[in-house]
């Protein structure tokens, strides 16, 4: 498969020798949404997840990784976090605060690598997808690999 130019996602994964496979998937219908995007690659969508990022108060930028079939609960979302409450990142914030667009956006090579939570759930799968850090493009791994590579923590999210 021709992905082009390698996103940061993949250069980190490389480099720190993880498994993965990579899946690329139509955008010119539009649909990209994480459930959408299930589809078009042939995935489960509760195995497609998405990364959202919000803001609290107190802590600052956090992101969240959640089934692209669910919704985050801001409060879970807050406490997990450490804050009193969170609100998500307006969507002209995203490409400055992480280097990535809407729809592109992976946990893996931000600008900043920012506290991190994975929705608990996570752990019974053998593998999730997320965002490989461009639109038309997810990676497969492991959530272990996951966790490891970018520090973050499983929690209650949805």
């Amino acid at each position: 498969m021709n992905i082009g130019q390698k996103t940061n996602a993949i250069r980190i994964l490389e480099a720190q020798g993880i498994p993965y496979e990579l899946y690329s998937y139509p955008v010119d219908d539009g649909l990209l949404d994480a459930v959408s995007v299930a589809r078009k690659s042939g995935f489960n969508p509760d195995v497609v997840y998405k990364t959202l990022v919000a803001t609290g108060k107190k802590t600052g930028i956090n992101v969240f990784v959640i089934p692209g079939n669910c919704e985050l609960d801001l409060k879970k979302a807050a406490q997990a976090a450490g804050d009193k409450n969170i609100e998500m990142l307006k969507a002209k914030e995203l490409l400055p605060a992480t280097g990535y667009i809407h729809g592109g956006c992976s946990p893996l090579g931000m600008k900043k690598q920012y506290p991190t939570f994975i929705e608990e759930i996570a752990s019974q799968y053998d593998f999730i997808l997320v965002s490989a850090g461009r639109i038309g493009l997810q990676v497969k791994l492991k959530p272990e690999s996951l966790i490891k590579i970018i520090g973050a923590k499983y929690a209650d999210l949805i």
